[in-house]
């Protein structure tokens, strides 16, 4: 039986491909929970406008966090904490702290997309922000001690 799957499934195909299965895999456990609809030619086509138009949507979007991107090279971040002795942070620095540092200089970043080991020490330390798949961004912040 063929069929268009709706959703990448491992060891099957990925979303939009059409697909030969066994009839009681794709009645009993494909179509009932929607990964895959009958290979229909209506369905064929809706599949390829949506592949296209996810698509467009993928390369505008991929457009836009290039341009983030090369905006954030550029960003110097100051973050103060408070410190102990040895000039050791109380604490760390965050992701959130980060992220606040942006929004305030105007950048709207989802914390989640900051890949940050914990910083514990006073000092410059190089950020990455992950904005897209294949686009990352580096941030350049500086550790500084609370007065």
């Amino acid at each position: 039986m063929h069929v268009v799957l709706t959703e990448d499934l491992p060891n099957v195909g990925k979303s939009g491909e059409l697909v030969r299965v066994r009839p009681g895999y794709a009645r009993n456990f494909l179509v009932p929970r929607g990964l895959a609809v009958g290979a229909t030619a209506e369905n064929v086509a809706r599949i390829e406008h949506e592949k296209k138009v996810a698509e467009t949507r993928a390369v505008k979007s991929k457009k836009a966090a290039e341009e983030l991107a090369q905006k954030l090279a550029n960003v110097k971040l100051t973050i103060t904490k408070p410190v102990g002795e040895g000039d050791r942070l109380y604490g760390s620095v965050t992701s959130r702290d980060i992220e606040e540092a942006l929004a305030a200089q105007g950048f709207t970043v989802d914390r989640r997309r900051i890949e940050l080991d914990t910083i514990k020490a006073l000092g410059t330390y190089q950020v990455p922000v992950r904005l897209a798949t294949s686009v990352t961004a580096t941030i350049d912040v500086t550790v500084a001690a609370k007065s």
